[in-house]
């Protein structure tokens, strides 16, 4: 049995700690937010935060999580209330097919935590990794610029 803390709440699941965080997520706490992509880390669908740090979620093993907080696309707002980035990029029409913007959310909610104020140079090197194969990706930069710039959406 592991013990893991996702978003502010202790679960214990039964699974290996070779067991990727994307399928314990996913099947066995029932968080869809985060995607299969590419399985390899290349593409950033599975994006979640871990203690502050964005990460791969389909390459990362539970045994490297301890005891750190994880947080997911569902631990950011709901549909009623959405954060600020949430909204804004629901504002800026940001997803096409939607399968990359939990986990462009994600890598940009890292980012606006540990740097409320980002330059655009910094914004665009911090969201690289991402892929958004809908070609969504100056909407998404719109969407950080508006929060990070501290404007409503």
């Amino acid at each position: 049995m592991i013990e893991l803390r996702v978003n502010g709440v202790l679960h214990q699941v039964e699974a290996g700690p070779e067991t990727p965080l994307l399928y314990v997520l996913r099947n066995d706490l029932r968080m869809n937010g985060a995607k299969f992509g590419c399985g390899m880390g290349q593409c950033g669908a599975c994006t979640v935060i871990v203690q502050g740090k964005p990460v791969f979620s389909c390459v990362t093993p539970l045994s490297s999580i301890g005891a750190r907080e994880v947080v997911t696309i569902e631990g950011l707002g709901t549909l009623a209330h959405p954060s600020p980035l949430q909204a804004s990029f629901i504002a800026h029409q940001a997803a096409q097919c939607g399968y990359c913007i939990s986990g462009m959310i994600m890598r940009a909610q890292a980012l606006l935590a540990a740097n409320p104020h980002p330059d655009e140079a910094t914004i665009r090197e911090h969201m690289e990794p991402n892929l958004c194969r809908c070609g969504t990706h100056m909407r998404i930069l719109a969407a950080i610029r508006v929060v990070a710039a501290g404007e409503h959406a």
